[in-house]
């Protein structure tokens, strides 16, 4: 009973989503709320403060537990380690509002279709349905399984056929009522929110409640002033975040605003066509594409004709994409099953732009609304960023731990003040009021703010070196990267390829090459009508625009495409027109007419086209995409015998190689294309030929890729090209070394009775090398050279063997993970698969790419970098306008020094707090305290200019061959802390003992001011005891006037101290602002104390000493800063020290790749060496990676 009381009580929304939730139901609960009301009022409003910080202590304390079906409350926890909640009510949607047919309140349908959820969540006879709003997406109540389900989308389980027939001919206009009122508006509404609410939300902060209450109690002990300059700092960074917060809601409000209100024709059954705000449009509806340039203001899925799209909004890029009808096909698949990985080219995404459309015969372009306002893609990306994933980041959870051992050291003071204060009879009042002060002096509320200074800094010099940023808490997770995965095309090599030869084929033999450039133009024949037709590109503006491979091929013919058939991209007419140019081979054909397209994809690793020559009637297929694709779809007769020596020969000198073919179509005389399936046409061609591209490494690759190696971070090369071109652009670049190993990963999926298998082979161009060490020459100079290591091993494998191992050979992919450098053939999807999988393996992985292909891979790694021209890309935190990758290093650069830079602040923070506390501690020993502007100088002067300085440090140029902490309570930051306040301790215990041995100490002392000439002051009652006013001063002694340099100077001391340079700033005093800060800092505490001026004395409330003991003073500061500059410098930031302890105690890194290297470094028979092994045998093998043991890591 219980467990199903359970079951109806909590289930998964969204499942197996990113945006996962677990959901509870709760009804609100009479006599609770009435107890919780009362507790807000009697608290005075703390009780409602703690339930806003924890919303489900609130829904925990006004309700009661329940089913959901029965809920007015639901309580949502997200399902990653963050487990966060939020609250929502559960509301109620009136249909009975609407005229409906009659019938409607009875057992029949509302919507036409029988699969929609609406049919399913709707009450009878009430016609109600119960919903919730969760971050912007609509939920209705379905009976039938017990749970919420999404609405704002068509289906999946729609068939292509059934989306033709259901939504083809329009809505009724009854059931887009009915949609209108259960999905809501097609709109992304981004509402620019309120000044007031923003305020409100940083006011409530739990930081600036804390500060609220120190501040309260600083102005009860009348320390105005230094309240004073708080209160109005406070305000100034409060107004600026507001300030800030308001200027990107108003950014993103404009971003989007302009696509809620696009003129659509949408089509209503029985009724014909009309104009209509998108603001309308409803999934299920039917709306024209006639030729306009049109935004578009929803997700639709092509039904009649093709068209044109930009989609650089969400990629980044800005080539032309060419979208295709949906087929009519009489598959009982779900459509997208159907169109495989590749459903994405049916569909039309919102916010991008239609440029051109292509109508059929029968009318102008159609398509099917799909999804509509925040369900889009663009409406999920502005999801995404109104509720950013939290970063899973230890920072950020050791610096509350950090908080919390602070604030168990304040409780300790508050019980010493507590004790100290009641030995002595003092009023509760002042008892209260000094244990609470000292407890606020051991936990500086600027510690959060403190860990974002370096990120704001490194985001600032990033975006001067044209690298922007949308997420700036990942500026530190950069600082931990030691794995980048890199695209090829475009990323390491040149975006644009050069068109290197032609081998054309005939009679199942290769012709001679026909070379680029070259003084003959290309022959007419089969290859060159392949080339002329074959492609996917578009004339807008007078300009041939689309991809650059194609463009590269179209040009190579010197044919040219008929712009007047374009008209300027603002009509095109039914079919694009190519036709030979003056340079061009004389061919017997006036031009070839393009009539349809199936464009290329990833997934399928091809593109082809149906052609029909000018005033002729026959139509032809030519096929261009992957060799090794190509070849299995043409007749076996037609391909030469040699294809594949001939094909290696090229893809192993790194060429880019397309294959081409043909085929001649039957399609009768009307040459009905709408029910062409791409698998039967594509099937059975004639192999042409091999297209050769060269694909240049950029300039900037090599350099790159060496300097990564050196600071011994790994990179693995992620592509869609060939496995052998891949392999050999790696070398090139320097990612495979001279001598080092490839060894080809081959599997296969079972093929009948036989079972998976698994191959391992030696690339045959591939050097052994069995040398005692293996180097990595990163110049001509430098020689860097890895111990312990006996050779260098690669993997190399391709998409296809990568899922198989995926599946059937999953306990083995740790171990070629661990030594794996090339990937290729891989789909998107699989890209980012393996992304995952290295972060499983404990790796802090970056992903460089062009945004376009990469999109969910730049989504899923630690930081994604996406090569564009746009200022900030959607597609991943990071951009870099400048299009290659230099940008890798530095970002790894400034991820460093930001991470060092919050450590150093957080250090310095909890220091300064904790000598304070020490200070105040022994003052309270004789019940005193320092002075209103003593305190001035401390927290103000110094403490916050040195907070907003201390990290404008820069990176240091070059990367270090280890990664700094990654961890705020590591031992060497924790030491550092913990040795420097015994330092204090032992300091300012030292000078507070002292100074009551010295001749001339009096314990109440009335006398300021040093007499002219007599710089060594007797008192005349020794250990008087005086009863001037100023005797029962609070602040007025010689324990005072010592223990304030010693606290202040200390500040500058750790200040300096812990503003390191070298690995991974520069040094300090390239920060000149901090350097100079220091200086001035240092110059003023030294000048009051040592001023002997009456009006200077009084304002600080110090006593007179003799100059001998203030020389004093300055010695043991002396001796403080010589010890903790070498404790910190020689001793906790010596890496090779700690590398010995480490050694000395068997301690051993964590990380799961480091156990996996580790593992299988002890087994001699890894790698296994051409050999083969299937899924029904042990697939134990161990693997040894021999190229990244890096001891000194992690």
């Amino acid at each position: 009973m219980e467990e199903k009381f359970w079951k109806d009580h909590c289930v998964l929304l969204n499942k197996d989503e990113e945006n996962e939730l677990e959901i509870f139901g709760y009804k609100t609960h009479g006599w609770r709320r009435a107890l919780c009301i009362a507790g807000y009022v009697l608290s005075c409003g703390a009780l409602l403060l703690l339930c806003y910080w924890k919303p489900e202590w609130d829904v925990w304390a006004n309700c009661i537990q329940c089913s959901l079906e029965e809920a007015d409350i639901v309580l949502l926890r997200t399902t990653d380690e963050f487990q966060r909640y939020t609250w929502k009510k559960v509301t109620c949607i009136d249909l009975s509002t609407l005229a409906l047919p009659v019938g409607s309140k009875s057992d029949s349908r509302l919507v036409a279709d029988k699969d929609s959820v609406i049919n399913r969540a709707v009450m009878k006879p009430q016609l109600k349905m119960r919903c919730i709003q969760v971050q912007k997406i609509r939920y209705i109540w379905d009976f039938s399984v017990k749970e919420f389900k999404k609405v704002g989308s068509l289906e999946d389980s729609n068939t292509c056929h059934s989306i033709h027939h259901k939504f083809g001919a329009g809505l009724t206009r009854e059931e887009q009522k009915i949609r209108q009122l259960v999905c809501g508006p097609n709109a992304i509404e981004v509402e620019i929110r309120p000044i007031w609410k923003l305020l409100f939300k940083e006011i409530l902060n739990p930081f600036y409640v804390f500060q609220a209450f120190t501040l309260t109690l600083w102005l009860s002990q009348g320390y105005i002033e230094y309240s004073v300059a708080i209160i109005i700092l406070s305000i100034i960074s409060i107004g600026l975040t507001v300030f800030d917060l308001r200027q990107q809601s108003t950014k993103l409000h404009d971003l989007v605003e302009e696509h809620n209100k696009v003129q659509v024709t949408v089509c209503t059954k029985n009724e014909g066509c009309k104009e209509l705000e998108s603001h309308y449009l409803v999934p299920g509806d039917m709306f024209l594409l006639d030729g306009k340039k049109l935004a578009l203001p929803c997700d639709a899925v092509l039904i009649d004709g093709s068209c044109v799209v930009n989609e650089g909004m969400l990629t980044g890029e800005s080539i032309p994409v060419t979208k295709t009808p949906l087929p009519l096909s009489e598959s009982l698949m779900p459509w997208k099953t159907h169109s495989m990985e590749d459903y994405r080219r049916h569909v039309l995404f919102c916010g991008t732009e239609v440029i051109q459309t292509k109508p059929t015969g029968r009318g102008p372009a159609r398509a099917v609304v799909l999804q509509t306002g925040f369900n889009t893609a663009k409406g999920d990306l502005v999801r995404s960023i109104l509720y950013p994933k939290p970063v899973n980041f230890k920072l950020y959870r050791d610096a509350f731990k950090f908080i919390v051992g602070l604030s168990a050291v304040g409780v300790f003071g508050l019980i010493y003040t507590v004790c100290v204060f009641v030995s002595h009879k003092k009023p509760v009042a002042d008892v209260v009021a000094m244990a609470l002060l000292l407890l606020t002096a051991a936990v500086p509320p600027a510690i959060p703010a403190a860990l974002t200074t370096g990120t704001v800094y490194a985001q600032r010099r990033l975006k001067k070196k044209k690298i922007f940023c949308i997420s700036p808490q990942r500026i530190n997770i950069c600082g931990q990267i030691n794995l980048v995965c890199f695209d090829k095309t475009g990323t390491l090599t040149e975006d644009g390829l050069d068109l290197w030869g032609v081998i054309p084929s005939e009679g199942s033999r290769f012709q001679k090459i026909h070379k680029f450039p070259s003084s003959t133009p290309l022959p007419w024949g089969p290859v060159c009508r392949a080339m002329a037709s074959c492609h996917s590109l578009v004339v807008l503006d007078k300009k041939i625009q689309g991809d650059p491979l194609d463009l590269k091929m179209f040009e190579g013919t010197h044919w040219e495409i008929d712009s007047s058939a374009a008209q300027d991209g603002a009509i095109a007419c039914d079919t694009c027109v190519v036709r030979p140019g003056p340079k061009a081979s004389s061919a017997p054909v006036e031009g070839i007419a393009i009539l349809h397209q199936f464009p290329f994809s990833s997934a399928l690793q091809r593109m082809s086209v149906v052609s029909q020559n000018i005033r002729e009637e026959q139509y032809d297929l030519y096929m261009k995409g992957a060799p090794e694709i190509v070849s299995s779809l043409c007749r076996q007769d037609t391909v030469p015998a040699n294809f594949l020596k001939e094909l290696k020969t090229y893809t192993s000198q790194g060429f880019r190689v397309i294959a081409l073919a043909h085929k001649v179509l039957n399609l009768g005389k009307d040459g009905d294309m709408s029910n062409l399936e791409r698998e039967e046409a594509e099937s059975g061609l004639a192999f042409l030929g091999l297209l050769v591209m060269e694909n240049r490494l950029k300039k900037e690759t090599k350099p790159v890729l060496r300097e990564l190696a050196a600071a011994r971070i790994r990179s693995v090369m992620v592509t869609g090209d060939n496995l052998q071109t891949a392999v050999t652009v790696a070398r090139n670049a320097g990612m495979i070394h001279v001598g080092s190993r490839v060894i080809l990963v081959e599997a296969k999926e079972p093929e009948g009775s036989a079972p998976a298998s698994i191959a391992w082979r030696v690339a045959e161009d591939c050097k052994e090398n069995t040398a005692a060490h293996c180097e990595v020459h990163a110049d001509t100079e430098e020689k860097i050279t890895w111990e312990g290591e006996t050779c260098n091993y690669h993997f190399a494998m391709n998409g296809k063997s990568y899922q198989v191992i995926i599946k059937h050979f999953y306990n083995l992919l740790p171990k070629i993970l661990v030594n794996a450098t090339v990937f290729a053939r891989m789909s998107p999807s699989q890209k980012s698969s393996l992304i995952e999988e290295f972060q499983k393996l404990n790796y802090c992985v970056g992903m460089c790419g062009d945004g376009a292909n990469d999109c969910g891979a730049l989504k899923t790694a630690h930081a994604g970098i996406s090569l564009s021209e746009q200022e900030a890309s959607v597609a991943s935190p990071f951009t870099s306008q400048i299009p290659n990758i230099q940008c890798v290093p530095e970002l790894i650069r400034e991820g460093r020094a930001a991470l060092v830079a919050s450590f150093a602040v957080v250090k310095y923070l909890a220091l300064y707090g904790l000598i304070q506390f020490v200070g105040t501690a022994l003052l309270f020993w004789q019940l005193q305290i320092f002075g209103n502007h003593q305190y001035l100088i401390q927290d103000v002067v110094i403490t916050l200019f040195v907070c907003l300085t201390m990290s404008l440090t820069e990176a240091y140029p070059k990367l270090a061959p280890y990664r700094p902490p990654g961890q705020l309570l590591s031992p060497p930051l924790l030491l550092s802390v913990i040795l420097n306040v015994c330092f204090t301790i032992i300091m300012q215990t030292c000078g507070f003992l002292l100074v009551k041995q010295q001749p001339w100490y009096v314990a109440l002392a009335s006398q300021r001011h040093c007499s002219p000439g007599n710089q060594t002051m007797f008192p005349t009652s020794p250990g008087g005891n005086g009863t001037s006013s100023s005797a029962h001063s609070t602040v007025l002694s010689y324990e005072d006037t010592t223990l304030w340099p010693l606290s202040s100077i200390n500040c500058i001391i750790a200040a300096f101290v812990f503003s390191k340079g070298k690995p991974f700033r520069k040094p300090i005093y390239t920060n000149r602002v901090f350097s100079v800060l220091l200086a001035l800092q240092l110059a003023v505490c030294l000048f009051l104390f040592f001023a002997d001026i009456d009006a200077v004395y009084s304002g600080m409330q110090f006593l007179c000493t003799p100059v001998i003991w203030r020389v004093y003073t300055v010695l043991m500061l002396l001796v403080t800063f010589c010890v903790s500059l070498f404790m910190e410098d020689v001793i906790l930031q010596n890496k090779h020290l700690w590398l010995l302890l480490k050694a000395c105690f068997g301690y051993q890194s964590k990380s799961q790749y480091r156990k996996w290297q580790r593992i299988l470094q002890r087994d001699p028979n890894w790698p296994p060496i051409n050999a083969k092994d299937t899924a029904t045998k042990s697939t134990d093998e161990i693997y040894i990676n021999l190229t990244y043991e890096h001891s000194d890591e992690d």
